[in-house]
This record gives structure tokens, sequence and C-alpha cells, in this order.
């Protein structure tokens, strides 16, 4: 195996335990988990404000980001009606998200990467392990695409409105929870 290909030998394995543990938290009733709802939507933030400086020197790039997290955005909206909330003996505060909607985005993200890497493959087979090389290898060079900045727009706008959604229903929840009838 050529030395610039080791580097996936790592990132792959590392991609299918996030896909997969992204995958599992779309089904039945999850925990309200405040902090990590808030550390997430902070790393999805700084991830989109990170990725909105490519748009500095390619404006294809920002407008794809920019109508990914338009349409993520809306998308979270909806998905936020379609989510319920449930008290569980064990977990406690739960919610359940909507299945459909966390699959979708899951086959967009996995269908975008798929399609890039098949694309890029042959590239990366005959590039020369130099250091010239490499650097085009770049790993922004993968998210090089408007449609790859859509995709990836759509699931930091999502989650961004999601999770705030959750965190300010859950508190409503609690709150008509707590006052007598």
């Amino acid at each position: 195996m050529p030395v610039h290909l080791t580097q996936y030998l790592i990132m792959l394995p590392l991609l299918a335990w996030v896909v997969w543990r992204r995958v599992s938290r779309q089904f039945g009733r999850q925990p309200i988990q405040r902090k990590r709802m808030i550390f997430r939507i902070v790393v999805f933030s700084i991830l989109g404000g990170v990725l909105a400086l490519s748009g500095l020197h390619k404006i294809e790039l920002a407008e794809g980001l920019v109508g990914g997290i338009l349409i993520g955005g809306v998308l979270g909206g909806f998905g936020l009606r379609l989510t319920r909330f449930e008290v569980d003996p064990l977990k406690g505060d739960c919610y359940v998200p909507n299945p459909w909607i966390g699959a979708l985005l899951t086959v967009l993200l996995l269908g975008r990467l798929a399609w890039r890497l098949l694309v890029l493959l042959p590239q990366m087979q005959h590039a020369p392990a130099t250091t010239a090389g490499a650097s085009d290898m770049s790993p922004m060079g993968y998210a090089a695409s408007p449609l790859t900045m859509l995709v990836i727009g759509l699931l930091v706008g999502y989650y961004v409105v999601y999770f705030s959604g959750l965190l300010i229903h859950h508190r409503r929840f609690q709150q008509a929870r707590l006052q007598p009838v």
C-alpha cells in the first residue's frame, strides 16, 4: 500500500465508528443530556464557521454551505415538530427523534462521502508519495465541491437547530410537568 494512503487506515474505521454512533442515536428513546447537546451545538457552529472560511477562496463553496445550512435549519424545525418527549423510569427525561429524518440525513452523508471517495480514489492511487503529492490530497480537497458543502451545511444547520430546539422544548416540558393541574 502506498505511504500516502496509510492515513485512511486510521480515518475509515474512525468514520465508521462515528457513523454507527450517529445511526444508533436516531432510533428509540434518547436521554436528554444538556451539556452534551450544548457541546454539540458549539462544535457544529464552529465547524460551520470554519468551513465558511473556504468560501473566501471559492464562492461556490460558501453558497453550497449556506444553502445547506438554511435547508438543514428548516428540516431541523420540522424534525422538532415530529419529536416526542417522554419520561423513562430508568433514563429520566427522554426524547424520541423521528427515525426517517435521521435516516435521510445519514443516507445523504454516506452517499456523498462514498461518491467523493469513488471519484477521488483513482487520483489517490496514482498520486506520487512525495510532499508535493501529499499536499494535493489535503482534507479540504475532499470537501472542495459545492454539493459536498451543501450536505455538510445540511447537517450543520439541522443539528444546530434541532439540538437548540430540544433544549428549549425540554425546558418547557419540565415546566409544564411541574405546574399543578
